[in-house]
């Protein structure tokens, strides 16, 4: 149970009993909180689900498998059930453990990484007893000092609760709120708690928790409902969400961390835009200031306002123009920008054996630095050790350009190559390599020889 502060642990105390004479008007109404809390976690506890994966990873230079371990809560009689995306990411078996010690399998129905939500599905015998769900609430209207519980599985354990209080109902975290801000909590979230409710005194999940601190501490921060409401529907339908791109780098007119400020109370400056992105093609400018968009007007005066409107902007219709009011050197100007699909944040990933190295295709949202000296393509991704890619001197992040002179563009021409190199061991144990290192060109000898699998 988190630790509070004075008054709250008196409170809390009095509701267990440790005081021994009549009750006073202040004990009587800790009695009452008691009530509540145990109503609001009775309404969805049982609606808590232990989640635990197995998970292929490529990061050590061959194709492993390991065990991951979260947390889920059921939101429909279908046996639909939320949870985070990282806790299921490349997951290639997902089981969930009920609270009644039912063992079910789940199906990944969809996930998205930019709000790091997933949903699941129970794979639920026929005529199955009706599950216990919860409710998804209202996060608007959540404020500082609001009683919450973080429900969840930590460490791997069994379901657990903790009450803390919202420490902050709107916090912006630099690089994790593209989209939605985040309700951070003093109720204490572990690994293991991703993927769990955080839930209010009426016995609303209000939101998903995502991130806690491994040395405890007083920080939490959960996914708001309000974000989830807006995600689960196309989850559902279309199994990810279809966001659109623009290349918009935006800027709020009160910038503090940036000791940045800009005149007027209204709209968002554009601080940059990227190369080839449909914001470069209509011709925005670096400083613009967008006011409206689609007619609706589009102000950030601080950072916290910034993810509603990148999601608007994420949510336009793709292939369609977007009519963008803007100021530029005092002047109003109207421009046409077409979004285009956004698609993966990630690459595809493919292991070598006896190379002894992993492959990823580039991808400017994961992988920008590379992005930056080729636009498509592959690059090493990790490398085993020991291993033949380890002594020839291949880095990861290495992009192949070549591989014995074969033009390499997708991992299918790396599959390709690999598997005729397998077949020819007898007649060749050398490859040559064509890479881009750090912009330069360079060429790597692997000597495959040696199978370091039966070592």
């Amino acid at each position: 149970m988190t630790c509070f502060r004075t008054w709250p642990c008196l409170l809390l105390c009095a509701t267990l009993g440790v005081f021994g004479h009549a009750a006073t008007p202040r004990e009587e109404a800790s009695l009452d909180f008691r009530a509540i809390v145990n109503k609001a976690k009775d309404k969805v506890f049982p609606a808590v689900v232990f989640i635990r994966c197995i998970n292929e990873n490529y990061e050590r230079g061959e194709k492993a498998s390991n065990s991951s371990a979260g947390s889920g809560v059921l939101i429909s009689e279908k046996g639909e059930v939320l949870t985070n995306w990282h806790v299921i990411d490349k997951a290639i078996e997902v089981r969930c453990l009920l609270f009644d010690g039912q063992a079910i399998e789940a199906k990944v129905v969809g996930s998205d990484q930019d709000t790091d939500l997933a949903l699941l599905q129970l794979k639920l015998p026929d005529n199955a007893p009706s599950l216990p769900l919860a409710t998804i609430g209202d996060s608007s209207v959540l404020k500082e000092g609001d009683f919450v519980m973080a429900m969840g599985a930590p460490w791997g354990l069994s379901r657990s609760v903790s009450i803390g209080i919202i420490s902050c109902s709107q916090r912006f975290l630099e690089n994790s709120s593209e989209y939605s801000l985040w309700l951070q909590t003093d109720a204490a979230i572990s690994p293991g708690n991703s993927g769990g409710p955080l839930v209010n005194t009426d016995g609303h999940v209000i939101g998903l928790n995502a991130r806690g601190s491994l040395m405890g501490g007083d920080m939490g921060f959960a996914i708001p409902s309000q974000t989830i409401q807006i995600i689960v529907p196309q989850l559902r339908e279309f199994h990810r969400v279809n966001w659109s791109f623009t290349g918009l780098h935006l800027q709020p007119l009160r910038d503090f961390n940036r000791n940045i400020y800009f005149e007027g109370t209204h709209g968002v400056i554009v601080s940059d835009t990227d190369a080839d992105s449909p914001a470069r093609t209509a011709g925005i400018l670096p400083r613009d200031r967008i006011v409206k968009i689609n007619g609706q007007s589009a102000t950030a005066i601080t950072e916290e306002q910034l993810p509603a409107l990148r999601r608007s902007l994420s949510l336009l219709p793709k292939l369609k123009p977007a009519t963008i009011e803007l100021e530029r050197n005092g002047k109003l100007l109207s421009v046409q920008l077409t979004p285009r699909e956004k698609g993966k944040v990630q690459g595809e990933e493919l292991s070598c054996p006896r190379w002894d190295f992993t492959v990823k295709t580039i991808n400017e949202f994961d992988n920008p630095e590379l992005y930056f000296h080729q636009k498509t393509g592959v690059f090493v991704f990790g490398i085993k050790y020991p291993g033949n890619a380890s002594q020839s001197g291949l880095q990861a992040r290495d992009i192949l350009l070549k591989i014995d002179n074969k033009p390499i563009a997708t991992p299918d021409d790396v599959k390709s190559i690999h598997q005729q190199s397998l077949k020819n061991l007898n007649d060749s144990h050398r490859l040559v390599l064509t890479v881009l290192r750090n912009g330069l060109m360079k060429q790597v000898v692997i000597d495959i020889s040696r199978d370091y699998s039966k070592e």
